[in-house]
């Protein structure tokens, strides 16, 4: 394999970034960024730590986030597996960085900053659903923000292609193989619907 090892040599296999390209990064939300990461009711977290990268789906029936002011987001941890993969991540090394998708939308937003963890009772408090709060909540301070090339999505038919599910392995058919059959998949793929209702929040 010829791998590209230098800047120089990465940089020779592509041409100048387009205005468009260059101008688009902000510091902070513009009424426009803000419009569309109001919008988004997911996003991935990408986070960093001594072990390693991890990136992990954000939802919520509402914005995935709280705008707190042009500057700052609000990303609830609602109830989740208890590996806090990212949480632990942030404590040590607090780079983030999110995407935000809105469905039927071509747009991807992208936002780079710091993250700090708080269980604010106030805050939390925002968040309430059903009576239940988020255990703790990610606090973004925004280093830089900007639309995505709109390409990818495009290239995908994300939104158009239909649902392309069929067949595809279950979590419990993937625990049952990595187990080599120890792990009752079947058992936990029937329980999966009933223990997501009961702890979506």
């Amino acid at each position: 394999m010829d791998w590209i090892e230098t800047l120089e040599d990465l940089q020779a296999l592509y041409g100048t970034p387009g205005q468009a390209a260059q101008i688009k990064v902000t510091p902070m939300l513009t009424p426009a960024y803000r419009a569309h990461i109001e919008r988004a009711r997911f996003c991935v977290l990408s986070t960093v730590g001594p072990e390693g990268t991890d990136g992990s789906p954000r939802g919520d029936e509402g914005p995935v986030v709280t705008v707190l002011d042009d500057r700052t987001l609000a990303l609830p941890d609602w109830q989740g597996n208890e590996r806090i993969d990212s949480l632990r991540n942030i404590l040590r090394d607090g780079r983030v960085s999110l995407m935000f998708l809105v469905a039927g939308s071509n747009t991807a937003m992208r936002v780079n900053g710091t993250a700090r963890l708080t269980a604010d009772p106030a805050l939390r408090a925002r968040f309430a659903r059903n009576a239940k709060l988020p255990r703790s909540v990610i606090v973004i301070a925004i280093a830089e923000v900007y639309s995505q090339c709109a390409r990818a999505l495009i290239r995908s038919a994300l939104w158009s292609a239909g649902d392309q599910s069929a067949g595809l392995p279950s979590v419990g058919d993937m625990l049952r193989e990595i187990t080599e059959g120890r792990f009752d998949g079947a058992a936990y793929d029937a329980a999966w619907p009933a223990r997501a209702k009961g702890t979506m929040w």
